[in-house]
């Protein structure tokens, strides 16, 4: 009876939570839809009708800070298990405030684009450049969104570490870090591609 129960738990312990693998499973179709908007963009540049131009600067600068919000976010989970609550929720508005950053360099990047004379309608490579970065950056909103969430947690619940509290956490940082990872990846893409 007692190596039953031992075998039960075992298993129980080895299972992935179900939010988890929703997480990983959602990130994995991100991944399968950038990888096709990559592939669709090296055959249209095969094409003939593609313009090179150079990405702004503020291109590097917002990955220097989606690089950053990732550090303190996972400093700001760090001193939650810790029960240094002061910097937890210090670091979880630092974390905030730099998604917003970098979504305002983004924006400005787009802007910059723009005025150069890159648009939607002039070439299939200021088209999908505006596709990529702009479908990622809906997705960084919807990290922000879960930062927002973790934040109304943090000021609204009491000071306590709690299981639940850690995985909805870990959740929220999981994503964001995949977003830095997958924007990395996407820079270096069209830096290579050129």
């Amino acid at each position: 009876m007692s190596i039953a129960i031992d075998q039960n738990r075992s298993i129980y312990r080895n299972r992935v939570h179900p939010q988890k693998f929703a997480l990983w499973l959602s990130m994995g179709s991100i991944m399968m839809m950038f990888g096709a908007f990559t592939s669709a963009y090296i055959v249209k540049q095969a094409g003939g009708n593609w313009i090179d131009f150079k990405l702004p600067t503020l291109f590097y600068w917002s990955t220097a800070i989606i690089v950053i919000s990732s550090i303190t976010l996972h400093l700001s989970y760090t001193n939650f298990v810790k029960s240094n609550f002061k910097a937890y929720k210090l670091l979880l508005v630092v974390s905030l405030f730099l998604g917003f950053g970098f979504v305002a360099l983004q924006y400005s990047g787009w802007d910059t684009l723009y005025a150069s004379g890159v648009d939607l309608k002039g070439s299939p490579s200021g088209s999908f450049l505006y596709l990529i970065t702009g479908v990622h950056a809906a997705h960084v909103l919807g990290g922000i969104a879960a930062i927002i969430v973790a934040l109304i947690h943090a000021f609204t619940l009491k000071e306590k570490v709690t299981s639940k509290r850690k995985h909805r956490f870990q959740l929220t940082y999981n994503y964001w870090h995949f977003m830095g990872f997958l924007w990395i990846y996407l820079l270096g893409f069209l830096l290579l591609s050129k």
